[in-house]
């Protein structure tokens, strides 16, 4: 029963789409388990460049069937989008799989996100405003709305109706806005039944059963370890788990079943949105891992915050996460410096702190300690095995393997598909 989980180990945008693609030639199902189009993945295939929002990275791989779990929240409108543009480009969508038991981002999850947001002010979270908190308030709550609610006008109306309650008092009381009307939301949502129709499956039975063949399933997180609603930075963090325990709550499959946990670490840090971030540059190293890294939200747009690598983090995700495995991104990134700085430990009032502070004001306050490493000029984009690397490329790989606590067993030199260094097998 060959089962992977594939997460991020830093604040997200870690380059999982890569590392999902490259294993997607040998796997047969890639499932997403949480979150919604808040997350994105880029894929480089050849000359061409693919932005997925929603759907599993798997989706590409001709002999793979991507599925979108019962953790995901899904906004119909975005998926068939995203379904169409890949058509057009020629991509094979038909064998895609969603869970009827996924819950539905509504219109008026997206207004109550953007509305909040605003609200907030200086206090805000940095979110998407696509919706995914306050769907998966909705799940918590007992009003969501599941994919499969979509086939029954008479249970969509009444869950519409019971979701609108408060949240129209809501908009009109406190945020000044017009009520939303019942009719309105149920004929958008009933509009997206037929066209949905295809893909709804029982996906926990699918993954099960195809486990029981043998077939290996690889799990895909989204975001990243420190974003996790539960072991990330709280507050500032997504409403979902992506980290390896979401696999399982998220698809319905067992954690007996799952033999491997690959992290996926770039080769400095990066973030999207507000909160601390120790390594954090404002200078011109930090303008030019952005510029380089072309480090900008697949999802969102925004600039990603920059910053040096992060062993603390690393360290602590390796714990939660029970990782076997990492898959370092963007090496290439670094080529040209000629020494690189590592974040090894924090000073927290005075104190070196080595492990990531259990208390949220001690990690708000903490400062990077490094350690610094020589650096290398040679390209590398070109290098295929671990051998071909500059001693010194080789050295910080292999620095930053001891100090995060697991073996790194690929690592990306280039974008491409084929730009990657892969020591030991994942499978």
């Amino acid at each position: 029963m060959p089962a992977l989980v594939l997460l991020g180990a830093q604040w997200g945008d870690e380059g999982k789409g890569k590392a999902t693609d490259l294993l997607g030639g040998s796997v047969d199902y890639v499932v997403r388990y949480q979150g919604g189009n808040n997350a994105g993945h880029t894929v480089v295939v050849g000359d061409q460049k693919y932005a997925l929002h929603l759907l599993p990275s798997g989706i590409l791989s001709p002999g793979c069937t991507p599925v979108i779990g019962n953790g995901v929240v899904v906004d119909p409108s975005v998926l068939l989008s995203e379904l169409s543009g890949l058509n057009e480009r020629g991509v094979d969508t038909s064998k895609l799989l969603l869970s009827g038991n996924a819950h539905i981002i509504t219109p008026y999850n997206v207004t109550v996100d953007k509305v909040t947001e605003r609200f907030l002010g200086k206090r805000k979270i940095g979110t998407t405003g696509r919706g995914i908190g306050p769907t998966y308030a909705d799940k918590i709550n007992r009003v969501g709305i599941r994919v499969q609610d979509l086939y029954d006008e008479s249970i969509l109306t009444q869950k519409v109706e019971a979701a609108l309650d408060a949240k129209n008092q809501i908009l009109t009381k406190l945020y000044n806005r017009r009520a939303i009307a019942v009719d309105q939301v149920v004929e958008e949502l009933l509009g997206y039944a037929d066209k949905l129709a295809p893909y709804v499956a029982d996906t926990v039975l699918v993954l099960n059963e195809a486990l029981e063949q043998d077939k290996v399933v690889l799990f895909e997180g989204g975001q990243g370890t420190l974003l996790d609603i539960d072991h990330g930075t709280y507050p500032f963090v997504t409403s979902s788990n992506p980290t390896a325990g979401g696999a399982c709550t998220g698809t319905g499959v067992g954690p007996t079943k799952i033999s491997r946990v690959i992290g996926i670490l770039k080769a400095y840090t990066t973030r999207v949105g507000s909160g601390p971030f120790p390594t954090e540059l404002f200078d011109e190293d930090g303008e030019a891992l952005r510029r380089i890294g072309g480090e900008r939200g697949v999802t969102t747009g925004r600039d990603r915050r920059c910053g040096w690598f992060d062993a603390v983090i690393a360290r602590y995700a390796t714990r939660v996460n029970g990782l076997t495995d990492f898959f370092l991104t963007k090496l290439d990134v670094l080529t040209g410096w000629e020494q690189i700085p590592v974040c090894v430990a924090y000073e927290i009032d005075g104190r070196r702190v080595e492990e990531l502070p259990y208390s949220q004001t001690d990690f708000h306050h903490a400062k990077p300690v490094y350690e610094m490493l020589p650096g290398w000029s040679e390209d590398i984009s070109k290098a295929k095995s671990f051998s071909d690397l500059p001693k010194n490329a080789q050295g910080y790989v292999k620095a930053l393997e001891e100090m995060s606590g697991a073996p790194i067993s690929a690592i990306g030199v280039g974008p491409g598909r084929d730009e990657t260094i892969e020591i030991n097998s994942f499978l």
